[in-house]
């Protein structure tokens, strides 16, 4: 006699399209990206000695290092706002990108028996590699708060718009790390390339000099850099300073777009031989 199994069933087809996200899919396995997020967050600071303050530490030292550099000896300006805390408010999103794209170079192949024997959209992967350095940023933004007491910087309205610049800095880590995540799968040697590109990219972003200094006839192509935006969003936010240019905004706008929406399209074409070359 024939047994019937019950069970909910799961359909596996081709994607619809180039640009097609298959977010409901994600949503579904909403318990697998909180578990890969918390995952990522406990080994992180598994048998540590200070434990959560790596957070706090990385950006801080940093910060000092600039502080000393081009604070006092180059004397680069910060726009009336003592340097340090001028410094710090930039390393905060940088930090934080940096982080998201390290981790999701390697989140798929870090992770071959998932990917190779069960079936879960692997757009997870690079997503929860991104949102997992967020609990850092938390960490990190406390230390912010007790500084701008101690500059006494008060927060102004301004500071309403930070959740849209966080999430232009999101959209610019998923857009670079959904790219390279799928890339480092057919050429391992991404993974190496990765802190190159961290370091060439924070000297091309404005996290030790602000925008002032750029020539205004190349501002708007400097906008081009998405990152430029994020950080001149969170100094304008945080510390109250000149004027926000929309127009630089807009163009790191258009440019994480264009960035998250190529991305898609590789992750898409690749994502098809992911379990054949991890």
């Amino acid at each position: 006699m024939a047994t019937t199994i019950q069970g909910p069933m799961v359909v596996v087809g081709p994607k619809k399209g180039l640009f097609h996200l298959d977010l409901p899919s994600v949503w579904q396995y909403r318990e697998l990206l909180y578990f890969l997020i918390w995952r990522d967050v406990k080994i992180r600071y598994k048998q540590t000695v200070i434990g959560a303050a790596w957070a706090v530490l990385q950006p801080l030292m940093t910060m000092l290092i600039f502080a000393v550099i081009f604070g006092k000896f180059a004397r680069i300006p910060s726009d009336g706002s003592p340097y340090p805390i001028f410094a710090y408010v930039a390393l905060l999103p940088w930090t934080y990108f940096a982080q998201a794209i390290d981790r999701s170079g390697t989140s798929l192949v870090g992770n071959p028996e998932l990917i190779s024997k069960v079936y879960f959209p692997r757009l997870i992967m690079p997503i929860a590699a991104a949102l997992a350095p967020l609990v850092d940023f938390a960490i990190a933004f406390t230390l912010l708060l007790g500084m701008m007491l101690w500059f006494r910087t008060p927060a102004t309205w301004a500071v309403l718009a930070l959740p849209l610049f966080l999430l232009l800095a999101l959209m610019t880590a998923l857009a670079v790390s959904i790219f390279l995540s799928a890339l480092n799968v057919r050429y391992r040697d991404v993974r190496h390339a990765i802190p190159f590109l961290v370091q060439f990219w924070m000297y091309a972003s404005p996290v030790a000099y602000p925008v002032s200094l750029v020539p205004e006839k190349w501002r708007l192509l400097y906008g081009l850099n998405p990152m430029t935006g994020v950080i001149e969003g969170f100094r304008w936010a945080l510390l109250g300073t000149q004027n926000l240019d929309v127009r630089l905004i807009a163009a790191s706008a258009v440019v994480v777009m264009a960035f998250f929406l190529g991305g898609v399209v590789y992750f898409n074409q690749a994502e098809q031989t992911f379990a054949d070359v991890v």
